[in-house]
């Protein structure tokens, strides 16, 4: 099979197209051909060296997967070959998607919603199940609160505003102003243009003082240090980015704040419940460029790129 193989820690260009092996699989493993991946900044990070500890080379990166099952393993009841499937491969832990054929455990594999591609179903499941845990389990949003979603018109970001609306929630995001009017078609209620103004006095004029319930930190940074002017008592700061120095700790201790910091879980719970808004329509991944798995490194850099004019996720065609 093909597959883009990271023999070297670094720019874009460390990535390789080779011929490998299939794999088999084994006990409660089902062998799928991918159809479709995606890019995602862990993938970047992964490639230039962020962590080096837990990625052996040569490797297979990549973070999702939807395609079709071509076999399954003993014991595995739940799917048969010709099943349409999505999920996130387990992080640094085996292969990874930028391949043409995966093999996953069972237990972190959901079936494709029929409503979406290939192409939109691996755009979104890091990013849904990332917003998923964050937002339900971590912030424990509910009906009638207020999120501040940093980076609304990114991957992470334009899901987690669809997410927060369906829960009920009223939904404050930054953007750059070439970014508003896809905020908006995605949900968002107060859209703020982080390049002219300033989101702490206009969250505290817009909600009288008194600050939002909950902060979804997508850049980190000076991001995040600030997010607890913006947080209301008892507010509550998920971040999905590497903790900064300093933390605004002073402001966050006189709020009352908690802080969540997440790294996404793999199980079929997540891709079933996200799966659940998209039959209801509230939810969609926006796929905003696609390139073909040999064009992976040009997608790579694109996507590193600072102002890279790019709404949602950039997906791979992989068939």
């Amino acid at each position: 099979m093909k597959a883009m193989i990271l023999k070297s820690f670094g720019g874009p260009e460390s990535f390789e197209l080779s011929d490998v092996p299939k794999p088999v699989p084994g006990s409660g493993q089902v062998l799928v051909q991918v159809h479709a991946t995606s890019i995602n900044p862990l993938d970047y990070q992964v490639r230039r060296g962020d962590y080096p500890d837990l990625v052996p080379l040569p490797t297979i990166t990549g973070h999702d997967v939807s395609g079709v099952i071509e076999d399954v393993g003993a014991g595995v009841t739940t799917f048969a070959p010709g099943d349409e499937v999505w999920y996130t491969p387990q992080i640094f832990d085996g292969q990874g998607s930028y391949a043409e054929y995966h093999v996953a455990e069972q237990s972190i594999v959901g079936k494709k919603p029929a409503s979406l591609s290939h192409l939109e179903a691996a755009s979104l499941s890091l990013v849904g199940g990332t917003v998923w845990e964050a937002l339900t389990v971590r912030a424990e949003l509910k009906v009638g609160e207020s999120i501040l979603v940093h980076g609304g018109a990114g991957g992470v970001g334009h899901v987690a505003i669809q997410l927060a609306k369906a829960i009920g929630a009223r939904v404050f995001t930054t953007v750059r102003e070439a970014n508003f009017e896809f905020a908006q078609s995605m949900g968002a209620d107060v859209i703020i243009d982080y390049q002219k103004e300033d989101y702490v006095e206009i969250i505290n004029r817009e909600t009288d003082g008194h600050g939002v319930d909950v902060v979804f930190d997508t850049i980190g940074g000076d991001t995040l240090s600030r997010s607890p002017d913006a947080l209301a008592q008892l507010g509550r700061v998920v971040s999905i980015v590497d903790i900064v120095q300093p933390q605004n700790l002073i402001e966050a201790w006189g709020k009352n704040a908690s802080y969540h910091f997440v790294f996404t879980r793999q199980n079929r719970g997540k891709l079933d419940e996200l799966s659940a808004l998209i039959a209801r329509g509230q939810l969609r991944p926006h796929v905003g460029a696609v390139y073909p798995l040999a064009d992976l490194p040009l997608a790579h850099a694109r996507l590193e790129s600072p102002n890279n004019g790019l709404q949602g996720k950039i997906a791979i065609a992989v068939v």
